[in-house]
């Protein structure tokens, strides 16, 4: 008795895999998907909509509703499937679908930006102004996938595909960047959403012809459609691989600096923000330090430690914020009542007498109104008001901070002043946007007219 071969030739492998395709009734089914009708507009229209909310809102689990709609998936396959076919007629049709689809996607995103007053770039925004080589890998992944699922009636793989390979949330963050006029937001949201397109629509087509799509074209023309295939790729790889590259090392730098200022300030000091413009030259790096010791002199020699680790000249601004005693002691010392404790803390914090600390033991509420501290700014009195919160769970923390000059550039910390010290805000010169979304944060915006960048201050109160 013979016992059977266990492997298979090349060409025994492929007919085994191409079992059971219905060629034809497939790619009448993509051709059906990939045409422009009322149904792919009105979906385009929705999920528009829902992905620029949801971008807005700064909202993961609306973004994602907009990506399993996923309209445009439909031209995107056909494309590929009429490349694997080198159907021009096909390719065309799902063009002028994917075209009118894109534009209008772009046009309802933008129209719904400009009558919004949350006009700033949210953290799901900017995750789609970066694309990297890791994007153009998953999105040949998600093709293949996505492929896969269509040629077998998988429809529950073909959800995964659309989460992942995401189209309409960048291209409604390109309508975001046309309505702020924002040239950095909208190209980099376009690239990301040309290297999804391109990288899905390759990768069917790769797909469609290992299952048998093509098989009557001319060798010549299977060397065409491959040479498409791999230049598109390595043109693309090419910058995703350079953005790679320099977010690897912007996060590296980011390592680096954290390193250097927590080595010139151990514990029990605390490191805060730490910002670095590393697109400027000399290299810009902004830190905030909460130490119980401050330091003068420190930024000359920093610098040059830092311009060491980073291999390029580095220039410093270095915040200080004293704490004093704000550290928990190592064993906890019993208070006579409730509140004592933070009142002390929040003393040490403020830079005043803990007497004038307001304790509200039975709402469990404190509130103070701190004095100015040298080199602190609003950002400092809120991350501060933080800290001490942090530290009394349960307990309500209100820091009044001085009535610094608002930054326009911090939305966020001016709303948070204002509500501290029940002020209005003055907005003057191209502040329409930046006075929207303070309103929208509940803040009273006195609009003044004016020319030249956007410019804040505090609205002093009728004697």
């Amino acid at each position: 008795m013979t016992a059977e071969p266990l492997s298979l030739s090349p060409r025994q492998w492929l007919a085994q895999l191409r079992q059971g395709i219905d060629h034809a009734e497939i790619l009448a089914g993509v051709e059906e998907d990939a045409r422009w009708t009322g149904r792919y507009l009105f979906m385009v229209v929705i999920a528009a909509g829902i992905a620029m909310l949801g971008l807005l809102l700064s909202s993961p689990a609306v973004v994602i509703g907009a990506m399993l709609l996923s309209p445009l998936m439909g031209p995107i396959v056909g494309l590929g499937f009429g490349l694997a076919v080198w159907d021009l007629v096909a390719m065309r049709r799902a063009l002028v679908a994917l075209a009118l689809g894109v534009a209008v996607a772009v046009g309802f995103a933008a129209l719904l930006v400009i009558f919004s007053p949350l006009q700033t770039v949210t953290d799901e925004i900017a995750a789609r102004t970066r694309p990297n080589l890791f994007d153009l890998v998953v999105a040949l992944l998600s093709g293949l996938a996505g492929t896969f699922a269509t040629l077998r009636s998988r429809q529950g793989a073909i959800v995964g595909v659309a989460i992942a390979t995401a189209v309409m949330p960048p291209l409604a963050t390109v309508g975001f960047g046309i309505a702020t006029a924002n040239a950095d937001v909208a190209g980099g949201a376009a690239f990301l959403f040309f290297t999804n397109l391109m990288a899905i629509a390759l990768a069917c087509a790769a797909m469609a012809r290992l299952y048998g799509f093509g098989a009557s074209l001319s060798p010549r023309q299977g060397a065409v459609q491959g040479a498409l295939i791999l230049v598109t790729l390595v043109a693309l790889a090419v910058p995703l691989g350079l953005a790679l590259r320099q977010i690897g090392w912007e996060s590296l730098a980011q390592r680096r600096v954290r390193e250097t200022l927590m080595a010139e300030f151990p514990r029990p000091s605390r490191l805060g923000e730490v910002e670095l413009v590393l697109d400027s030259t000399p290299i810009s790096v902004n830190a905030l330090v909460f130490t119980a010791r401050p330091r003068r002199g420190v930024e000359s020699a920093l610098e040059a430690r830092l311009s060491g680790a980073l291999g390029r000249e580095v220039t410093l601004t270095l915040e200080q914020v004293p704490l004093g005693g704000i550290e928990t002691p190592a064993e906890p010392r019993p208070t006579a009542r409730p509140g004592a404790e933070l009142a002390q803390r929040l003393a040490l914090v403020a830079g005043v007498p803990a007497e004038s600390i307001l304790i509200d033991r039975e709402a469990k509420l404190a509130r103070v109104v701190a004095a100015s501290l040298p080199g602190a700014g609003l950002s400092s009195f809120r991350m501060l008001e933080r800290r001490v919160a942090a530290t009394a769970p349960g307990w309500r923390v209100l820091l009044v901070p001085p009535p610094l000059p608002p930054d326009p550039a911090d939305p966020e910390t001016v709303a948070w002043a204002a509500e501290r010290l029940d002020l209005a805000v003055v907005a003057s010169g191209d502040a329409d946007a930046l006075a929207a979304t303070l309103a929208a944060r509940g803040v009273q915006v006195d609009r003044q007219p004016g020319r030249g960048p956007a410019r804040l201050a505090w609205a002093v109160p009728a004697l």
